[in-house]
């Protein structure tokens, strides 16, 4: 695991488009923390990094927005508000797992039992003014990604 602060809001932004430029195809990365920790405002940083010109909002209420950018098929999901995982049977999320499109996965364990393991797993966490990046690779594609980030790291783990 590696840890490291991000101490603003543009510092997520920016980690995000970091994220972007050494992403792999088919990765799914779960993004995990309480309401406010900025895990919109990393993928805002990601797909403003691919050339995203739109507003980035969270898909709390539709559960998937989708983005096509630089030959990327990028699906941004928000289980929030989830009841039951198997609703994601009936929006065809067993569709997405191609192995070419990134998932980024906000609350992924409302989708447990359903969701394959995550690549990578990004939590983030208030800390003071700032917030606490915590990453842990699964996978050989999400150690790749890991060895790619320029992190500061962090004392706190």
């Amino acid at each position: 695991m590696i840890a490291s602060t991000l101490a603003s809001a543009q510092a997520t932004e920016a980690f995000g488009a970091q994220l972007a430029s050494v992403i792999a195809e088919g990765c799914i990365i779960y993004l995990q923390g309480e309401l406010g920790t900025g895990k919109t405002t990393l993928v805002r940083g990601l797909l403003d990094a691919l050339g995203y010109e739109g507003a980035v909002r969270s898909p709390t209420y539709t559960l998937v927005e989708p983005y096509s950018l630089q030959g990327k098929q990028i699906l941004h999901l928000d289980f929030y508000r989830l009841v039951d995982p198997e609703e994601l049977e009936f929006i065809g999320l067993r569709d997405w797992f191609d192995g070419q499109t990134i998932l980024l996965v906000e609350w992924p364990e409302h989708g447990d039992g359903v969701l394959p393991e995550a690549d990578l797993q990004v939590e983030l966490q208030h800390s003071g003014d700032g917030r606490l990046c915590r990453l842990r690779a699964n996978s050989v594609k999400g150690e790749k990604v890991l060895a790619g980030l320029n992190l500061k790291p962090s004392r706190e783990t």
